[in-house]
């Protein structure tokens, strides 16, 4: 079984997007977003990490790797995929990686779907530290009400003026509303590839 699916015109621009801790490449919203991406045009690239592999192929659940391996089995994606700089991407911790990996010369841009600022409940296990130094093109997009980072959080996190910040309205951490709100996650699932997209056709264009 491969561990990575590629989509989308081969000369299109690139995209790889690494998944969150708890579901792999092929989860719906990985899916769902790489699907929406490749009609705009987008290379999508998905990967699952080391421990995914073999939960994959034995489906045992087991915890992430701890992040210098998550680092390096992205890297050799990375490096796999292309000798040019591209945008990467990913969900949840996937985000948070992709963000680590900042400084790589093949990295133009980054975008993190679901920034895990801090773990729920648990503000003062602040993981974004990196954000405040960030030098590259960065977007992160967060549902309002994501228990790893809310909306009203935002103005105590210090971030780069790289970093671009963009709500999906009343969206949990997978930009999911509540029923109430009269908004849906369809709705929020669209304008996230919406957004993305353009993100990463701006870095392309400035690039």
């Amino acid at each position: 079984m491969s561990h990575w699916i590629a989509e989308g015109p081969e000369n299109g621009p690139l995209f790889i997007f690494a998944h969150g801790a708890g579901a792999g490449m092929e989860h719906d919203f990985m899916t769902a977003v790489a699907k929406g991406l490749v009609e705009q045009g987008i290379r999508v690239v998905r990967f699952n990490f080391p421990y995914m592999v073999k939960r994959a192929e034995d489906g045992k659940k087991r915890p992430p790797d701890r992040a210098p391996k998550l680092l390096e089995a992205y890297e050799e994606v990375i490096t796999h995929f292309t000798s040019q700089p591209i945008v990467i991407g990913g969900k949840s911790m996937g985000g948070r990686m992709s963000s680590l990996l900042a400084d790589n010369a093949l990295v133009a841009g980054i975008a993190c779907l679901g920034f895990p600022f801090h773990p729920p409940s648990k503000p003062e296990k602040y993981k974004g530290e990196h954000l405040a130094n960030i030098e590259k093109p960065t977007l992160i997009l967060q549902g309002e009400r994501d228990t790893f980072g809310k909306r009203e959080e935002f103005d105590g996190f210090a971030l780069s003026e790289q970093v671009k910040v963009r709500f999906l309205p009343d969206g949990d951490h997978s930009f999911k509303p509540r029923k109430s709100s009269g908004y849906t996650e369809a709705g929020n699932i669209a304008s996230t590839v919406e957004q993305l997209a353009a993100f990463i056709k701006e870095v392309y264009r400035e690039k």
